[in-house]
This record gives structure tokens, C-alpha cells and sequence, in this order.
């Protein structure tokens, strides 16, 4: 064994010895090789084809894009880049014949014309081309006073709207506030405009939406729908007036129209409205309750016992 040792050693070793030209050589591995080991294949494809022309420029265009659109957003800028870009669409427009040279405007009553354009966002430097009939519809639907609205285009020139206005009915009075509202509820103004001032009144929580059926109902008996002074609605059920001498009138949940006329009765038979009265109950159909005065319940008391008095007086000579 150790005979067969040695020559393979020295022949190692002679081989090992040879001049540098001679050597075998060692062929490094592959960096792709390297990098199979260590990265992802999709991160491998990327390396290992070289970008396309122009990347560096698309990238640096998409970060200052990307930074602008940010700062825009971040600093609420948006609504006024968008009208700047509009207003010099309609320029535009306008330059090339497309401008809005009549505006016809069928249907308005309480509003102006000013508002209108104003609520549309229609000004005088708008154009025809691009204004969105859609958009302009749903601004003026926004406000109380209009039920309902068309806004038609028609080319090259001319712009159609018909409204539908909502009329004022009555005044409301919630938590002490008297507001101007429409027949069908709807709050036109959270104010009492001084030419409104001879509508009917409404109190109460629900009596805005109530306040159209018990009003018609109201007006067929005039003789007392003119001494009203306010119609005060009750736990959304029922209904007490308040005439203008200070009387209040108590009516049912139902029934109501029964109570009003047995009311017309009283007040033409017995002048009962002209008494020193301050509430009439006509809540039960089988009575009528009054409450007298202070002054009339204290008039009252005093007859009743002059009355007594009297009578008593009578009785004792009677007996003498």
C-alpha cells in the first residue's frame, strides 16, 4: 500500500507543478447561477433584461405627476383646478360659437332670474357646449322653492328652463321659531317674510305635514277660520284653535268637522265666542264644557251668592 501511495502523490504533485500556461482554468460560476440561489425568478427576468428606452424619462414623469396629484389632494386644490380647467373649456367654446346667447326661463314666481342663473351656476361666461344640463337640474332641485325643473340645450345658442315652484302656504311655529312652509310641508324659509305675515299659523311637532287637511277643513266654516289666531296641533292627534279674542277651543281627535259646526251653532244661537269665556271643550260629543273668565267666574260666584243671600232672607221671613 505504501509502495502505491507514493507514486500517486508525486505524480499530484508534478501535475501541480506545471507552468501557469499550462493549467486548466478555474471557470468561475455564473452570477445568474448566484442569483438563482438568492433572488425570486421574476426579480431574476428584470435584472437580466435591460430596460426599454425612454424608462428613466416615463418614471421621473410619473413621480412628478404622482406628487402633483397628491399635493392637489392633500391641499383641497381639486375643486379649483377643475373650475379653471371649465373656465377655459368655455372659453373655448365660446370663441367657436358655442356660447349661451338667449336664456329663456318659463315657471318662476317667488324667485328671480338672478337666483335661477345663480343656483344653476349659469353665468355669462359659460357655454352651451359645455354645460351640464344635468348637473344645473340638480342644483336648482336643491333649493325648497323649486318642486320641479327642465333644463334643455338647444344649439348653438339658446337655453330652456321651465320651473315648478313650490308656493308658500302657511307659517310654522316649532321651539318658538315661525318658519314659511309650502302646502305639501315643505320649509321654504327659516323666517317669517313680513309679506307672508296674513298666513295661517301652524304650531306644534308634525303640524307642517298635518296642517293641508285641517286647514281645508277649516275653510268651510268661515265665520270661524276668520277669528283664528293660530291652529295648534297636540301630540300629532288633535287640533285646539286660538281666536283673536283669546279663547281657546278644544276639538276632538275625530270628529272634528261635528265640533266645528256644533261650535257655529253655539256662537250664532248663543253668541257663546262674544261671552267672557276663555276655552271651550268640544272634545266629548255629548257636552260642551265652557271656562268662564277670571273676571266672569268671579262675577259669577258673586251673583251666586247674592242669590243665596236672597234666598235665605226669603225663607227666614217666611217663617217669621
Amino acid at each position: 500500500m505504501g509502495t502505491m501511495d507514493g507514486p500517486a502523490r508525486f505524480a499530484r504533485w508534478l501535475f501541480s507543478k506545471r507552468p501557469a500556461h499550462e493549467r486548466r482554468p478555474q471557470v468561475p460560476a455564473p452570477r445568474s447561477a448566484w442569483r438563482s440561489r438568492r433572488l425570486p425568478r421574476w426579480l431574476n427576468t428584470l435584472i437580466d433584461h435591460p430596460p426599454p428606452r425612454g424608462a428613466g424619462v416615463a418614471a421621473v414623469t410619473f413621480l412628478l405627476v404622482a406628487s402633483l396629484g397628491y399635493g392637489v389632494v392633500r391641499g383641497k386644490h381639486a375643486e379649483a383646478i377643475a373650475a379653471q380647467v371649465h373656465d377655459i373649456c368655455d372659453t373655448l367654446a365660446n370663441t367657436v360659437g358655442f356660447g349661451i346667447a338667449e336664456i329663456a326661463i318659463a315657471g318662476k314666481g317667488d324667485l328671480s332670474r338672478e337666483d335661477i342663473l345663480s343656483l344653476a351656476g349659469i353665468t355669462g361666461h359659460s357655454s352651451l357646449l359645455f354645460l351640464d344640463a344635468a348637473q344645473a337640474r340638480s342644483k336648482l332641485l336643491a333649493n325648497p322653492w323649486i318642486a320641479d325643473v327642465a333644463v334643455l340645450k338647444l344649439y348653438p345658442g339658446r337655453l330652456h328652463i321651465a320651473l315648478k315652484e313650490r308656493q308658500p302656504f302657511a307659517l310654522w311655529q316649532k321651539d318658538g321659531k315661525l318658519s314659511l312652509i309650502a302646502r305639501d310641508g315643505t320649509v321654504l324659509e327659516h323666517y317669517a317674510p313680513a309679506r307672508f305675515a296674513k298666513l295661517p299659523v301652524v304650531v306644534g311637532q308634525g303640524a307642517a305635514h298635518a296642517a293641508d287637511n285641517f286647514l281645508a277643513l277649516l275653510q268651510h266654516y268661515p265665520g270661524i277660520a276668520q277669528q283664528v289666531r293660530a291652529s295648534v296641533l297636540v301630540a300629532k292627534r288633535r287640533w285646539n284653535l286660538y281666536l283673536e279674542n283669546g279663547v281657546e277651543v278644544l276639538l276632538p281627535e275625530f270628529e272634528a268637522e261635528r265640533a266645528l259646526q256644533t261650535l257655529v251653532d253655539l256662537d250664532r244661537d248663543k253668541k257663546l265666542l262674544t261671552r267672557a269665556i276663555v276655552e271651550v271643550d268640544l272634545r266629548l260629543g255629548d257636552r260642551v264644557t265652557v271656562r268662564l273668565s277670571d273676571e266672569a267666574a268671579a262675577a259669577r260666584a258673586e251673583v251666586i251668592k247674592q242669590a243665596e243671600k236672597a234666598r235665605k232672607k226669603k225663607a227666614k221671613g217666611g217663617e217669621a
